[in-house]
């Protein structure tokens, strides 16, 4: 097989090390092989990318405990750092990150199979949100620089930290989506326990170091192992204060559950969604069938925010199958360091038989695959799917497919769509096409009490991330964007004084001496 031989594995990853309490530890124990569906060989064979260790229980909980000493009750260096000097700490890391692109880049189209333009544009989108973070974060605190006085009280008002933070990304965006929860809990002054995604899990080894040397000892603690094995027990013990997780709902609920004072515990939660697109019958076809094409397919579908059900009126749903279907099968399947490759191996080695059992469903009950290579299957990949009609009672039309496979339902009622979107367990954004302002107008009205974000004449996505991010139902807990996610893992606090002059000449002292802090009205540049 001709692979370029700047993305060739030329050596085994093995992980033997996870940093806890500012020490990167040396695992002798157990270990688990990480592999790619991807194949170096003509034959196929998957790939051994290198090994991880297995923690336990033990090794989980001396993270949690170093995490728990860093924030010292609120008394931590960290917590207690002034801004100016948390923000230092933050560029010197994004500073040795970006020392790290190529090797995070090849990694990520090995171990999830993300196509080389959107593996590069995943490291430098999460460089640029750090920066943006730092940027909002220094904003945040020049407008907390002042007193404010209210009926006779003086008040000072930040945002201040919320303690212990257990953070868990997901594996189509293990680098993006998880610094996304990752870099607004510590910059706020949190400490944090962090286990990567079962995929993409490799591609956090070349920063390690950088996380290390960074941060205050206990700020960062990084670690491996079996989500029941290591995240249970440190949710039992009580002690962590934010879950932070991007994944899906049954997860967050099992883990939610096991901590044993769940009113104490904030939540912030990127979680499943089945994003419609609704197709009315003045649409641009050519616009709305390019758009869905990307929603629906881009990185096989492997995206919270892809389009995952497509509606289109009755008026105009032949055109546009018969357009569709030949776009979808035009699209090229390749390695993702091939040019144009458009569709990629699956990272889950199980995925293709799930989502044929998906297609046989739904033929089962009366849809048909109307393109030409619909569920075509290789060993690491299965091709999309285009079904239709497809009804409510097909697993397609319930469940989140998370892969390639597009189901397409007919409707000549707008209230058929939206009244699925009202009955559906998940509410994060929809795709709009139409032109009639009469027709958008209420339509637009109501989408935006269903779904978070109405997308018009385009397909779903997260970005701009200054833009918030969030779901009703079972789609989300707490927003995260640039300016959103600092608030999330934060909560305000303040020192309130009664205006007078013994009270204020105290304050005057404590802001000219700078002996605190909290207290401050330094304003950062």
């Amino acid at each position: 097989m001709n692979i370029p031989e700047q993305y060739q594995i030329k050596n085994i990853l093995n992980q033997q090390t996870y940093l806890v309490g500012g020490e990167l530890k040396t695992w002798a124990g157990e270990t688990s092989e990480v592999y790619s569906t991807i194949s170096s060989t003509e034959i196929y064979k998957p790939t051994l990318l290198g090994t991880i260790p297995t923690l336990g229980e033990k090794e989980a909980l001396q993270a949690l405990d170093a995490a728990v000493l860093a924030y010292n009750k609120g008394q931590g260096l960290w917590p207690t750092m002034k801004v100016v000097n948390r923000i230092a700490c933050m560029e010197k890391f994004v500073s040795q990150m970006k020392t790290k692109r190529a090797e995070i880049v090849k990694l990520l189209m090995w171990e999830i199979g993300k196509n080389l333009p959107d593996s590069e544009k995943e490291f430098d989108r999460t460089v640029e949100y750090i920066y943006d973070t730092i940027e909002d974060y220094k904003q945040m605190d020049r407008d907390s620089a002042k007193f404010e006085k209210n009926s006779g009280v003086n008040a000072h008002i930040r945002r201040g930290p919320l303690g212990v933070v257990l953070c868990l990304g997901p594996y189509n965006y293990p680098l993006n989506e998880t610094f996304a929860l990752l870099i607004p809990a510590l910059i706020m002054g949190n400490t944090a326990i962090f286990k990567p995604a079962k995929h993409g899990v490799l591609l956090i080894s070349p920063l390690l170091e950088a996380f290390k040397t960074s941060f205050p000892k206990g700020v960062v603690n990084i670690i491996y192992g079996r989500g029941r094995t290591v995240a249970a027990p440190i949710m039992q013990s009580g002690k962590v204060d934010v879950l932070a997780l991007i994944g899906n709902s049954k997860s967050a609920n099992a883990l939610q559950s096991q901590h044993p004072k769940s009113n104490r515990l904030r939540l912030v939660l990127g979680l499943e969604a089945k994003n419609p697109a609704i197709v009315l019958k003045d649409a641009d076809l050519d616009l709305a069938i390019d758009e869905c094409i990307a929603g629906s397919t881009s990185f096989n579908g492997q995206r919270c925010t892809a389009l995952k059900v497509l509606y289109v009126h009755n008026d105009i749903v032949e055109e546009f199958n018969k357009r569709f279907s030949a776009k979808v099968d035009a699209l090229k399947f390749g390695n993702p360091w091939e040019d144009g490759a458009k569709l990629t191996p699956l990272p889950e080695p199980d995925k293709p038989a799930y989502i044929q059992e998906l297609i046989d469903d739904a033929t089962a009950k009366g849809a048909k695959v109307i393109n030409k290579k619909g569920g075509e299957t290789t060993e690491n990949y299965i091709f999309p799917a285009v079904l239709y009609p497809v009804t409510k009672d097909m697993r397609v039309f319930q469940e989140e497919q998370f892969g390639p496979v597009i189901p397409v339902v007919p409707f000549s009622d707008i209230d058929e769509p939206l009244d699925d979107m009202a009955a559906s367990n998940y509410g994060q954004q929809v795709s709009l096409f139409g032109k009639d302002v009469k027709t958008l107008a209420p339509l637009i009205d109501t989408l935006v009490n269903l779904v978070c974000r109405v997308n018009l004449n385009s397909s779903c996505q997260r970005g701009p991330d200054v833009y918030p991010f969030t779901g009703r139902k079972d789609s989300a807990v707490a927003t995260l964007s640039v300016h959103d996610a600092l608030r999330s893992f934060s909560i305000r606090t303040f020192v309130a004084s009664k205006d007078n002059e013994y009270n204020n000449a105290i304050l005057k002292e404590l802001l000219d001496s700078r002996a605190s802090n909290f207290v401050s009205t330094d304003y950062i540049l």
